[in-house]
């Protein structure tokens, strides 16, 4: 199923955390990605399907520099055939010695107009990253090649990243915290009802710094506090 503009819409306006609840409350503990941060945290939601790369260890006679003379190397074959509107997804093995892309892949990207880019590894140019109005996502700065650690192997496969199991098609999205992955068959459900849990948030939130006590409140399990939730609500639109 494809990644529908009402429900893209709505994970732009929500957070990883109220997402992995809603993945929690329907099984899902492993979604959100370990240990990668966002090199630009004061970007909007990053939410896109995912497309996939896959490194493999590199072997040394295997993996010269000389390899990226081929067109149809699965690195630079990868950038070139992410889909517009995507999120590019490496899995470097949650290794970050070397560079799982730089500022020249990542910009190409951005122009063919890709929705974002994650590895459990690292990029280099990492201070030109974090300039472009472009998400990214990695565990640290990587300078090295990539050639020296990774060896691109696969296209649009299953992979893990950040030992979270990602499908191609799968939703990803990424805030100013970090990145979590949706099922593809869950996207719709979940996002409506982040969008809610959101609004449910955000008046407890406004509760709680008028010095209202969070028990009964949060959650809700008192009559009152189910009441003024409506009223907030329909006083403010949510």
């Amino acid at each position: 199923m494809a990644l529908q503009p009402d429900t893209r819409e709505k994970l732009k306006t929500v957070s990883t955390a109220t997402l992995c609840t809603a993945l929690f409350k329907r099984g899902f503990r492993n979604q959100y990605i370990q240990d990668v941060r966002p090199l630009n945290p004061g970007l909007p939601n990053m939410v896109g399907e995912a497309f996939t790369l896959r490194y493999i260890p590199a072997r040394e006679d295997l993996n010269p520099i000389t390899v990226f003379q081929d067109r149809a190397h699965p690195q630079r074959k990868a950038v070139e055939e992410c889909p517009p509107g995507a999120v590019f997804v490496i899995d470097s093995r949650k290794d970050a010695r070397a560079a799982s892309a730089g500022s020249i892949l990542i910009s190409r990207l951005m122009v063919r107009g890709v929705a974002g880019c994650v590895t459990d590894g690292g990029f280099r140019d990492s201070p030109e990253l974090a300039k472009l109005p472009f998400p990214t996502y990695h565990h640290r700065p990587a300078a090295p090649t990539n050639l020296t650690i990774h060896q691109a192997l696969d296209i649009n496969v299953p992979i893990g990243c950040g030992d979270v199991p990602v499908w191609p098609g799968d939703v990803v999205v990424g805030d100013a915290e970090g990145v979590v992955v949706i099922p593809a068959h869950l996207a719709d459900e979940v996002a409506a009802e982040a969008v809610e849990m959101t609004a449910f948030e955000d008046f407890v939130t406004e509760e709680v710094l008028k010095g209202r006590s969070i028990l009964g409140l949060y959650p809700p399990t008192s009559p009152q506090a189910k009441d003024d939730f409506s009223a907030w609500r329909a006083a403010k639109s949510r």
